[in-house]
């Protein structure tokens, strides 16, 4: 009697713990075949991991601590599914790692390694952020709408939703000692969204990224290299019937870059000193939904670039069209198709800008034209 009294008091206990921990393990296998068109003045195809969504798995939960206070932990791995290599640099946890309080009333803090105000709160008024991904991201994804580097060390605050109107910032500490500021990263955030109306905006600081390895952003991560860098963004989408349509505007300021990450390392030119890249980018896009199971989608993205050297300056300009077709075999299973097509214009800077590059192609092309296919199977889990 004293026995059966005992497991049962420690089934209700457990019971109890169920009851107030929540522990979810998620994942997306994002894989597909591409096709670039020139990659260094040659054709290519690929089997390529990641682009309508990167491929990763994760581990979310929270546990109630009563009186609408949880904590809450997030880690989130990336990683290639046709080689099975870590991505993010070889991150265990490269996409997300944090831990942190959340109050219904208050808002939620979270420290960790996190994205920044803009991947959060503008990048979904995008069509890469929202429902295309990689390919149909705006050239070098110079405004980080397509999450090309999280922030480490980072501070995070999100409101809670007031009548459909949030808010939100992060800081990420440079730990550089003597000097706070060497690779520091803050940004602020919002978004509103009612009924069919959604907006939102966002302002990204970067103080020499990738200048350490304990910083905000370590070399591996950064997309661009440069004394500061500023972004700033704000777009709005409006839903009738099927069909959305949505128009985004981002400012990306580069003072003193000595280049990026990836294909196209250096922005150097041919003569003279680069003193800064401004590049100024406008998108319109929509979505169709002609089924609950299949949608179509475009995107159209005119970039204004200013490229300012100690002997002169020049306005290259970069078009880029993307459209999109998805079919759901199930709420977890769907095929994609993607063309993506980039011309470069406007003024020659002499550097390796002056050449058409897709991220997520096979390289960078060696004229100003370059076209990217892309078929690909994605699940859920």
């Amino acid at each position: 009697m004293k026995k059966s009294i005992l497991i049962a008091g420690l089934l209700g206990v457990v019971g109890v713990a169920q009851a107030q921990t929540n522990v979810t393990i998620y994942g997306v296998v994002d894989l597909g075949i591409n096709y670039t068109n020139n990659d260094g003045g040659k054709k290519i195809v690929q089997l390529e991991s990641g682009y309508a969504q990167g491929s990763r798995l994760g581990f979310k939960g929270n546990e109630d601590l009563g009186d609408g206070l949880s904590a809450v932990f997030q880690l989130e791995n990336g990683f290639a599914a046709d080689t099975g290599k870590l991505g993010q640099g070889g991150l265990l946890f490269g996409r997300q790692a944090l831990v942190g309080l959340s109050s219904k009333t208050a808002g939620t803090v979270t420290l960790g390694r996190q994205y920044d105000s803009l991947v959060d709160y503008l990048a979904p008024m995008t069509a890469n952020g929202n429902w295309a991904g990689y390919l149909l991201s705006h050239p070098l994804d110079n405004d980080n709408t397509d999450n090309s580097f999280r922030i480490n060390n980072s501070v995070k605050y999100a409101s809670p939703t007031f009548s459909g109107f949030t808010f939100g910032g992060l800081y990420g500490l440079g730990e550089t000692a003597g000097d706070s500021t060497k690779n520091r990263t803050y940004s602020l955030g919002a978004s509103y969204a009612n009924g069919p109306l959604s907006a939102g905006l966002g302002y990204l600081n970067l103080t020499r990224t990738g200048t350490t390895a304990s910083g905000s952003i370590t070399p591996t991560d950064a997309n661009f290299l440069a004394d500061k860098q500023k972004i700033f963004g704000a777009g709005i989408n409006y839903a009738f019937g099927a069909t959305t349509l949505g128009f985004v505007y981002t400012n990306t300021n580069l003072t003193n870059p000595t280049g990026g990450n990836g294909y196209i390392s250096s922005f150097a030119p041919a003569v003279g000193t680069l003193n800064s890249l401004k590049l100024s980018n406008y998108e319109i896009n929509a979505k169709y939904q002609f089924t609950p199971t299949f949608y179509a989608g475009a995107m159209y993205t005119y970039t204004q670039g200013k490229y300012d050297t100690t002997v002169g300056n020049a306005k290259p300009k970069w078009s880029t069209l993307g459209l999109m077709a998805d079919y759901n075999f199930s709420k977890r299973t769907d095929v994609y198709l993607q063309t993506v097509y980039q011309k470069v214009g406007g003024d020659l800077t002499g550097s390796s800008l002056d050449k058409a590059y897709i991220p997520g192609a096979g390289g960078v092309s060696d004229n100003d034209k370059q076209f990217v296919v892309r078929v690909a199977l994605r699940h859920k889990f």
